[in-house]
């Protein structure tokens, strides 16, 4: 999810709520650290003290240890998934468990640990490195295109190549990796990232597959006689670029993709829940609710309904909110621009003719976080996140303790991606500006 941003921008009954696991009102403040990105930064168990301890000083209550990268990767001793034992020319010890590691010295240092793994992200195109490449080609993701339907792996299409929600053994072995990595470990919570549907430069182009044709069918209860088109149809301006013309089922087709990931969340709640009920269990997503349809993704509680607010929401969408099925939730507010008037002025003229520069208040910090407490209902704690490079590359350190300021007072806390981006450029006294006084 935190992948996204850069390059967009930029049936439950009640019987089965979720009882929240954290108190709403607790402010903690989360760290990730990226399972490649700190590869070698935590390489070592004095690797691993340090940053910990700085994470402490600083004000940091909570840990993600990313376990699994976008290439499909794990960073613990799988007998499932690919293990990466090099990256970048450091190799760990082969002895070295280091989720095992992390949780013996975050917890003596007081600081709780989640784990977190990439969803439906098995391949990364840089390196045509991860199992679409090898094993299980057949899994990946088609792609609706102006030249047709191609694998995911053939296309321009983000870094990563999505494995197919649809399959069943797509979902089988996702949620068996956090079914052998809770029986190895004992983590306070786990996240997941990257539960989604690509991103992809035409709006829910993916996935167009015989699978998910037969699936959608047997969703809308009749045969789609034009396929794709009457989901949508491609066609060229005079000025060469695509246009998506939206079909007689393409409401539909975003309400089933919304679906489609709202029952693998149930799926691997249950199955996680089962091998530890105390275990926080929890997601992550981008906070811009107003487009993150696209994503085929609806994270929102089942009480809210938006289609009395957004066109592109069925009367039934809100049967798809998951909100319900998690513990808290941790959204992106991934904005350069921290409070509403910033983001209008910001985009002031629009850079979209149909839009009025007054569209964009959402595309701020403050905005998308009341939006995440809006659509959330209050079910459960939400955690507005932070991507540290934003501000790095504008070199405005003052902005990033404000964006830390107004999630940390306009939502139950405050999550910081990533622990790379402190510690390369120093700037870990930010973060503890940000977090002082909370």
């Amino acid at each position: 999810m935190r992948h996204i941003f850069v390059a967009l921008i930029l049936s439950l009954m009640l019987g089965n709520f979720a009882t929240s696991a954290e108190p709403a009102h607790e402010k903690k403040a989360f760290l990730w650290l990226d399972a490649h990105a700190n590869f070698k930064r935590l390489g070592t168990k004095a690797g691993v003290d340090r940053v910990l301890k700085e994470a402490k000083s600083v004000g940091f209550t909570d840990v993600i240890l990313g376990l699994k990268g976008i290439d499909g990767y794990v960073v613990y001793p799988s007998r499932i998934a690919p293990v990466l034992h090099e990256f970048h020319g450091f190799r760990r010890p082969d002895n070295y468990n280091f989720p095992e590691v992390v949780l013996k010295e975050a917890h003596k240092l007081g600081l709780k640990v989640y784990f977190g793994m990439e969803e439906f992200q098995e391949g990364e195109k840089k390196d045509h490195r991860g199992i679409v490449y090898t094993t299980h080609p057949n899994w990946q993701c088609q792609v609706y295109t102006p030249k047709g339907i191609v694998p995911m792996s053939q296309t321009s299409e983000g870094t990563a190549v999505f494995v197919n929600p649809v399959l069943p053994q797509v979902r089988k072995y996702e949620i068996s990796l956090w079914q052998e990595l809770l029986r190895m470990y004992k983590p306070d919570g786990i996240v997941l990232d990257g539960a989604r549907y690509p991103n992809t430069e035409i709006i829910d182009a993916a996935d167009f597959s015989n699978a998910s044709r037969k699936a959608f069918e047997s969703f809308v209860g009749e045969k789609i006689k034009k396929w794709p088109q009457d989901v949508f149809r491609l066609v060229s301006s005079k000025d060469g670029k695509v246009i998506q013309i939206p079909g007689p089922f393409f409401r539909k087709w975003i309400e089933w993709h919304a679906e489609v990931i709202h029952n693998f969340i149930r799926e691997i709640r249950d199955s996680v829940k089962k091998i530890d009920s105390r275990i926080v269990f929890s997601d992550y997503v981008g906070a811009w609710y107003p487009i993150y349809y696209q994503m085929g993704v609806n994270w929102a509680s089942r009480s809210y309904n938006p289609a009395k607010h957004y066109d592109w929401a069925d009367p039934t969408y809100y049967r798809t909110g998951y909100a319900e099925l998690l513990d808290n939730i941790f959204v992106g507010t991934y904005f350069y621009d921290v409070t509403e008037k910033e983001a209008v002025e910001s985009h002031t003229p629009s850079p979209d003719s149909t839009k009025k520069p007054s569209y964009y208040w959402w595309y701020s910090v403050d905005g998308s976080a009341k939006i995440a407490m809006k659509v959330t209902k209050g079910v459960i704690p939400v955690y507005g996140s932070l991507y540290v490079q934003q501000y790095i590359d504008k070199q405005n350190p003052q902005q990033f303790v404000r964006a830390i300021k107004a999630d940390l007072r306009l939502t139950d806390g405050v999550m910081i991606f990533d622990v790379v981006h402190l510690d390369k450029y120093g700037w870990w006294k930010y973060a503890k500006e940000g977090l002082e006084g909370r």
